[in-house]
């Protein structure tokens, strides 16, 4: 994603980005479709929510229980939700959810949408799948907005989930997305910390940079 970012620093096209995501952008995903409101994370010039898209489209998902945490634009909802599964969104951007409310109308897609700090808001006991695709850079966030970018200095934002996640014993696939450019040692450190570890199920290269989706998991007893 820094690749990203710093081709798109380039004055020209910073003035371009800036202007073109001043309003609300439709994105797409194959016959699935969903406006973007300015205050949201942005999933058009980045590649983690297309590779997520790609893998989660070549899973068995009817009937399963799906969370997105931090669904942003929700287009990852939709797609579990027309896949059949029993979608819950979460996100602390109220417009990211207003947003994603009307794209399910308009799609006859029906999924639950809460406003949530984390699990904050979250009373389901268990999920078969967490989706999460994270702020990762170390960095304070001003507002609403920031906070799909950055995770805290201290990365604040990891230490919470998996404290969060410590807590939850029945959740069964936990599927993160990271790029190279973010520090993955360090988020794994914190994760350890926690008892979990993560197993990379899924690697993908795409303009230079490569991403990484990652199956997080309790420690084993017998693990070494």
């Amino acid at each position: 994603m820094r690749k990203i970012l710093q081709k798109i620093s380039h004055p020209f096209l910073k003035k371009f980005t800036s202007f073109y995501f001043s309003k609300p952008r439709m994105y797409s995903y194959k016959d699935l479709h969903v406006l973007v409101h300015q205050d949201v994370f942005p999933p058009h010039y980045t590649i983690s929510t297309k590779i997520l898209l790609d893998y989660l489209y070549d899973l068995e998902l009817e009937g399963k229980n799906v969370l997105e945490l931090g669904c942003g634009s929700g287009i990852i909802s939709l797609l579990a939700a027309s896949k059949g599964a029993n979608v819950l969104a979460s996100d602390i951007n109220s417009n990211a959810l207003k947003y994603l409310e009307e794209a399910s109308i308009s799609h006859n897609l029906s999924l639950d949408i809460v406003y949530s700090d984390l699990f904050s808001n979250i009373a389901h006991p268990s999920f078969d799948y967490i989706i999460i695709n994270p702020p990762y850079y170390p960095k304070t966030p001003k507002n609403v907005k920031e906070l799909a970018w950055f995770c805290g200095e201290d990365f604040n934002y990891f230490k919470e989930l998996f404290q969060q996640l410590e807590e939850r014993s029945k959740d069964k696939n936990i599927l993160m997305i990271l790029s190279e450019d973010c520090q993955i040692d360090k988020i794994k450190e914190i994760a350890f910390e926690h008892d979990f570890i993560f197993e990379c199920i899924l690697e993908k290269k795409v303009m230079q940079e490569k991403n990484f989706v990652f199956e997080i998991s309790k420690i084993p007893a017998n693990y070494q």
